[in-house]
């Protein structure tokens, strides 16, 4: 496997895997979930719009393309952002990574269901492991997993698998980063109105919020976005999903360390059938 390649995807994996902690930490400092993913939607759009354009790879979609990229956002990949944030506030980042990585074998279900796909032994073994885990990590409650923070991330997780199932049929011939540049302004649409709408919209004031913004809108966001993007043009799209199942594991370590979260062996073996199940449904079929 390409090294660099392989290290590009680790990066975005702990890139996206620091969202759940920064989330945390920006709900501590005050800061509302419409304004957190307001700014962080926004920030990350400036910059991926910035580096595609200077590559020249920034094409605007057109036409009924444009109106499904910018609707993937204001609807799909905002929805599930929503819930993601949301679920933080009755559970740990860890747990919520990992029930939240539960997405690719979902997305398995769903394009089995929808897209005609065939349902191996491997198919249906990954999705018994993933729940598994989900059940042994939530049921025996060893992180105090509040019932409705489960039924919110998994929402999430569902959410999102339905988003990457729409992308695959309805933008199959759109580059992915462009994809990206139009999702990423479609959803930061939805949040500023949301916002505004309700009251809960605000700027952040201390340099200690407008820091953790910032993170979340490029450590959390745009950074891991460009190295999966490059790493997965030298390692392929199976290998890097493959690789890209650090990401829930990173999120339990940050938690563990900067948050003081509990990691427990029921944490370990539940989490670890979920990877396993990811890993399973993305290689190969029998």
């Amino acid at each position: 496997m390409d090294r660099v390649g392989t290290a590009l995807v680790l990066v975005s994996a702990a890139g996206f895997g620091t969202l759940g902690v920064l989330g945390e930490l920006a709900a501590a400092a005050g800061l509302s979930i419409p304004t957190v993913l307001t700014f962080r939607f926004l920030l990350a759009t400036l910059v991926v719009w910035l580096v595609l354009g200077a590559r020249g790879r920034l094409h605007p979609l057109r036409g009924r393309a444009l109106a499904v990229g910018i609707a993937l956002g204001a609807v799909g990949y905002a929805a599930m952002s929503g819930l993601f944030f949301w679920g933080l506030e009755f559970m740990t980042a860890g747990l919520v990574g990992i029930l939240l990585y539960t997405y690719p074998v979902i997305v398995v279900g769903v394009a089995a269901m929808r897209l005609g796909e065939p349902v191996t032994r491997r198919t249906v073994g990954a999705l018994g492991a993933a729940l598994a885990g989900v059940a042994l990590v939530t049921g025996a409650d060893p992180a105090g997993a509040d019932p409705r923070g489960i039924a919110i991330v998994l929402g999430a997780a569902v959410v999102y698998a339905g988003y990457i199932t729409a992308s695959r049929s309805a933008l199959a011939t759109v580059d992915p980063q462009v994809l990206t540049a139009h999702v990423l302004p479609g959803a930061a649409v939805t949040y500023l109105a949301f916002g505004t709408a309700t009251g809960r919209l605000a700027v952040p004031t201390t340099d200690y919020e407008w820091a953790l913004v910032v993170a979340i809108a490029l450590v959390a966001t745009a950074l891991p976005i460009f190295t999966f993007f490059a790493g997965l043009q030298r390692i392929g799209a199976s290998k890097a999903s493959i690789v890209s199942t650090a990401e829930p594991v990173v999120t339990l370590l940050l938690g563990a360390a900067a948050l003081g979260e509990p990691i427990t062996p029921v944490t370990v073996v539940g989490g670890s059938l979920v990877l396993g199940g990811v890993v399973l449904v993305q290689t190969g079929a029998e």
